[in-house]
Formats: structure tokens, sequence, C-alpha cells
């Protein structure tokens, strides 16, 4: 059987540059899942994009057909002041139409409820809710993202996950797709109280410089 591949579309959290974790090397949860699942990896994200720009930049560029494809899109929306639930629905269901022609699988995922410092409030909730009906008129996979939070996942920007959040993401997304073996059997995550303490240090001195960004855009006010 031919491998198509796995198409993901997204913003920074699907092109997932970073630092390692655990042991865990910094990897996009969508590059993590098309590893596990044997699958060439097309990647189409771009950081800070919103619904509008994969819509417009990034769905032109699919190349199908492929096994599967993952959309994960709305957190720049949620975290914008000008959020429009109405707009996004439409946006996201157009994305979702054009993957779905585009692969024989179609996957999404839902968006952190705590999300944001300062917090995006029920935004990532109203969004959730929109996934969910675009998951169930596509006849989609969901990767529920809904509890993902805190450390050792997310970063302190309460936005981005840590390395070793992008492979709970993929895990998640696994299982959702019934996947034979989870993206977390190809890694070891460290576990020792050294490791740990090395992950708390590091997390403690990030935690500082996110607490410092927060003040000066309060300031910038």
């Amino acid at each position: 059987m031919t491998r198509r591949g796995l198409v993901a579309l997204g913003d920074s959290i699907t092109n997932g540059r970073g630092e390692p974790a655990l042991g865990v090397p910094m990897q996009s949860w969508a590059a993590w899942l098309a590893e596990a699942l044997d699958l060439p990896f097309h990647k189409l994200a771009a950081d800070g994009a919103r619904a509008p720009d994969v819509l417009r930049d990034l769905v032109p560029r699919l190349v199908g057909p492929y096994d599967i494809a993952c959309v994960w899109i709305g957190v720049n929306d949620t975290r914008s002041v000008d959020w429009d639930d109405d707009a996004y629905e439409r946006d996201l269901g157009l994305i979702c139409a054009a993957a779905a022609a585009a692969s024989e699988r179609l996957l999404l995922c839902t968006i952190p409820a705590d999300l944001g410092r300062p917090s995006a409030g029920p935004k990532p909730l109203e969004a959730g809710a929109i996934i969910r009906r675009a998951a169930r008129r596509h006849g989609a996979a969901l990767c529920d993202l809904d509890d993902l939070a805190g450390p050792p996942w997310m970063l302190p920007d309460a936005v981005h996950p840590t390395a070793v959040g992008q492979l709970q993401i993929a895990d998640r997304a696994a299982r959702a797709l019934g996947a034979p073996r989870l993206p977390s059997s190809l890694v070891e995550v460290h576990e020792s109280p050294s490791a740990k303490a090395r992950f708390a240090a590091r997390y403690g001195v990030m935690y500082a410089w996110d607490v410092r960004r927060r003040a000066l855009e309060r300031g910038g006010d």
C-alpha cells in the first residue's frame, strides 16, 4: 500500500519550535504523529496564523491525496481582541472541507481552555464547541485538548507546549485516530529526580521571563 502522508495545517504550535524538556527533543506534535504512523509529513503552518491566514495562504498549498489531514487552528483567533465566532466557524468549515477533500481521514484538535496569560477567558471553549460541530459535520476524529494546562505540558505563557507537551498532544491525536502505537513509545521521557529538578529550574527561569513580559505589556497599555 502506498503511504501518501500526513499533512498538518496550523500555527506556531504545529511549527513546533523550542527547546528539549525531560530528555524529549522539541518537535511538532504532528511530526511525532506522522513518525508513529510511519507516514511522510507535510507541514503547512505559520507562526501567528489565524483561520483566515490558513484559508488564504496554506490551504492552496495542499497537494493531496493524503492519508491523514490534521487541522489545529484557533489559538491565535481566540486570543485576539476582535474574536468573531461566526467568522471563525465559517473559515474553519472551509478549511476542513478542503482538508477532507484532500485526505482519506481528517483530525481536528480543540483548544486548551486555560489559554494565555492574560487569559483568553471563555473564548477557547466557544471555539471548542465550533470545532466539535465541524468534526461531526466532516466525520473527523477529535483530539480533545481542553484540559491541557500547566507544567510539564505547557510553557508559562499558557499558549505554547513544551517538548513534553507536544508529545502529549501527539499521543492524544494517535488515540483519537486509533493508531497502533503511540508517539511516546518512540522516545524516553526522563523521569528521574535530577531530570525533574533541572526541568523545574528551567521552568522557573521561563516563568520569571513571562512575568516580566506581562508587566511590560501592561505598561504599554
